[in-house]
């Protein structure tokens, strides 16, 4: 795969405050990048500089290979852009603007009629191509928004909030187009939406502080959370007791939480120690004691929970 997108040292200061410092990460083709992060935290200020709406402090960010600093208009070429927000002129028709949108991006004749047809089909906005931007809900704004950033099928996306003020069908329809451009083109997508996470990317990277404090995948970052390799079982009351003495007694098991349920069961919440798998150990003590299970499941870590217990210690460090 190749690099699209290359960040280096980026770094901005706006007076004495350090909104991004010396963050650096790439992304390939094929890539969709979840940028995770609290409010404050410098997610839309990276984006910004990467889309060439702010300069750098120090620090270069590359786009397909050419710097956005020094030869902005090439890097722009390349980059499609969905901003907070997504301003527009409100009093065009989305059909005129996209128009307008293309023809600025170079598009001209019946490339661009084919290409803004293409956006407008990609976005669902058929339906309202005639009406002016200002009477649209703030959905179908967002929507005009990412098809402006696609018209001209750019090979790297900047998409901050890409699916804010949607309703559920709306945003399975942008994940589904997400997910459908992803194998050509580098993605990057800023949200507080961490289902959206597990939904269209295949890496994650978190800023806190305007620091890069982890670029990994969303599997791993879930991995991070406490309750990973969590096993839940129900099982009959007048088992559990002596089941929770025998699992309480494994090394590798940290706690043993029981609730009582109102059909005569228990459920046994069993953490392990270091989040490591401990399935077999419980199933072999279960098997051992000759224990009924009606339920067994093992829990995945939750992203919103490993992103609190990140963030958090970040703060406490700070």
């Amino acid at each position: 795969m190749t690099q699209m997108l290359i960040l280096n040292g980026l770094t901005k200061h706006f007076g004495s405050i350090v909104a991004v410092d010396d963050v650096s990460m790439s992304l390939k083709k094929g890539e969709v990048l979840g940028f995770l992060g609290p409010n404050g935290a410098g997610k839309s200020t990276t984006m910004k500089m990467i889309a060439g709406f702010l300069e750098p402090t120090a620090g270069t960010a590359h786009v397909c290979g050419i710097d956005v600093t020094e030869e902005p208009m090439k890097a722009k070429a390349m980059l499609g852009y969905l901003p907070e927000g997504a301003p527009a002129y409100d009093d065009m028709s989305v059909a005129r603007f996209l128009d307008f949108i293309a023809g600025i991006r170079g598009l001209r004749g019946k490339t661009k009629s084919a290409m803004v047809a293409n956006a407008v089909e990609q976005a669902h906005l058929g339906d309202v191509l005639g009406q002016r931007i200002e009477t649209l809900s703030k959905g179908f704004k967002r929507r005009v928004g990412l098809a402006q950033a696609i018209v001209h099928d750019p090979k790297v996306l900047i998409l901050d909030e890409p699916t804010d003020g949607l309703d559920p069908t709306q945003k399975h329809h942008v994940r589904s187009l997400i997910q459908a451009m992803s194998s050509e083109k580098a993605i990057l997508i800023s949200t507080h939406i961490l289902e959206e996470i597990d939904a269209v990317c295949t890496r994650t990277a978190l800023i806190a502080g305007g620091k890069l404090l982890l670029d990994t995948t969303p599997d791993e970052l879930a991995a991070r959370a406490a309750n990973h390799n969590t096993v839940v079982l129900s099982v009959d009351s007048a088992k559990s007791g002596s089941l929770t003495v025998a699992l309480s007694a494994v090394p590798e098991i940290g706690n043993v939480e029981q609730t009582s349920l109102d059909d005569g069961t228990v459920k046994l919440r069993i953490m392990p120690k270091g989040r490591e798998s401990v399935f077999s150990t419980v199933t072999d003590i279960v098997h051992k004691k000759k224990v009924t299970v009606r339920e067994v499941y093992v829990e995945r870590g939750a992203l919103d929970q490993a992103f609190r217990e990140i963030t958090e210690k970040d703060d406490a460090g700070a």
